[in-house]
């Protein structure tokens, strides 16, 4: 798989995100009653505030998830953990499948979201706060390096805090390209 990435635009890309975050398979994104206007608010704030940032990956042509990047020293983890440099943190949200799933998808987005995030000069290790009930996003986590810190109090959730080096998730890409596809967990 190979995508492409496109800053998101806040207003222009607005209802295509409206679509996404209001979906029940997006509850822990915590839009789920949002309105366009109110997707727009979020990502106009998000795209000014100099230490987060959305982007668009695409598919084929085709806006598949979105990614942000963020900056743990500017946001509500700064408190929580012991921030280092090189870390980046990211939060990570799929389309919903066009026709027929794909096997392996959601896992190739965030291989190539952590891909681009270690690519960038300093990163040394990702960092992401997923509600502690995401399970599914869990397993993902894990099967590409993520190591659980274990559960921290934010703001809006409580969160499994966790984080994937630069050494861990080469050894976790290399060992999914080992595995046959029908082997490994459909994400």
């Amino acid at each position: 798989m190979s995508f492409t990435f496109r800053c998101l635009d806040a207003a222009a890309d607005a209802p295509l995100i409206h679509s996404w975050v209001t979906r029940p398979y997006a509850s822990f994104w915590g839009m789920l009653k949002a309105t366009v206007e109110d997707v727009v608010e979020e990502y106009s704030k998000i795209q000014s505030s100099g230490h987060h940032h959305a982007l668009l990956g695409i598919d084929d042509g085709v806006p598949a998830f979105l990614m942000e990047e963020y900056l743990p020293d500017s946001s509500p983890l700064s408190g929580v953990y012991a921030v280092q440099p090189g870390d980046i943190g990211m939060h990570l949200l799929v389309a919903p499948p066009q026709g027929t799933p794909r096997n392996g998808f959601t896992a190739g987005v965030m291989e190539s979201v952590l891909d681009r995030l270690f690519q960038q000069p300093g990163v040394e290790r990702v960092v992401v706060e997923p509600d502690a009930r995401n399970t599914k996003i869990h397993v993902l986590n894990a099967r590409l390096g993520f190591e659980p810190a274990g559960e921290v109090a934010l703001p809006d959730k409580q969160a499994l805090l966790s984080f994937c080096t630069r050494e861990s998730f080469h050894s976790a890409r290399a060992a999914r390209s080992s595995t046959p596809i029908n082997q490994g967990a459909s994400l």
